[in-house]
């Protein structure tokens, strides 16, 4: 197998929310029968069944505990090794884009940023036992999918798993792959800077405005005795103690 206002709100927008705890939800043998049928067609098989048809392997998305995801795809992966099911949960994938991160001292740190942070992307074939096997992995919160109300009370129902279709994975590892480097810096409003290059080097002033997409920032640097408002490349300034 190989390697969270936001992309999150996207995978949202297309797929129900997960609950907050994995023990709200458990197998269901109807979630596993409408799966099968939804698998008509699905890309890959892993090794046949007891009765010797295919079994149909899916994409589906995993809601994780913040920042967990890394963790959360080492763990399952050893897990489905020593639970068996290494056949059926067949990759696991936290989809990333190029990142550059701006340190204090002005130097440049190549970063990878999460596409949609808070999920990990798991292809398998669904039976009781991956299923298991992924929702009782610490720092896993539940499978993406679509949360079946309870008849009585206020109580949150069970997920039912759903599996991501062709059109979905394709727009999300192509996303991956052709989204632009962002620029993280670690400078925000009323940060004092110092400029380190251009026309205006060595001047000192205060940010009122970042723009990690673009890479620049806006600065009041006293030019003339006058608070002036000047556009700065991320590269041309420090940020001040």
């Amino acid at each position: 197998m190989s390697s969270a206002p936001s992309p999150v709100s996207e995978l949202d927008h297309d797929l129900s929310a997960a609950p907050e705890s994995p023990s709200d939800a458990a197998p269901d043998a109807l979630i596993l029968s409408e799966v099968a049928e939804a698998a008509d067609g699905a890309e890959g098989t892993s090794d046949p069944d007891a009765a010797g048809k295919p079994q149909v392997a899916r994409w589906f998305a995993v809601q994780v505990a913040s920042s967990c995801e890394k963790k959360v795809k080492a763990t399952l992966e050893q897990r489905a090794v020593t639970l068996g099911v290494a056949n059926r949960i067949l990759e696991i994938e936290i989809p990333q884009t190029p990142g550059v991160k701006l340190k204090k001292d002005g130097s440049r740190q190549s970063i990878e940023e999460k596409v949609f942070p808070g999920y990990v992307l798991v292809r398998m074939v669904l039976d009781e036992d991956t299923m298991m096997a992924v929702r009782s992995t610490p720092n896993v919160i539940n499978f993406v999918g679509q949360e079946e109300r309870r008849a009585t009370g206020k109580a949150r129902g069970h997920i039912r798993p759903r599996p991501l279709s062709s059109q979905e994975v394709n727009r999300i590892f192509k996303r991956a792959a052709e989204k632009k480097p962002v620029v993280k810096v670690d400078l925000a409003e009323g940060d004092q800077i110092l400029v380190t290059a251009g026309p205006f080097k060595d001047f000192q002033g205060e940010v009122i405005d970042v723009s990690g997409e673009r890479s620049k920032l806006k600065a009041l640097l006293s030019i003339f005795g006058r608070e002036t408002p000047v556009e700065l490349e991320f590269s041309q300034i420090s940020k001040q103690s």
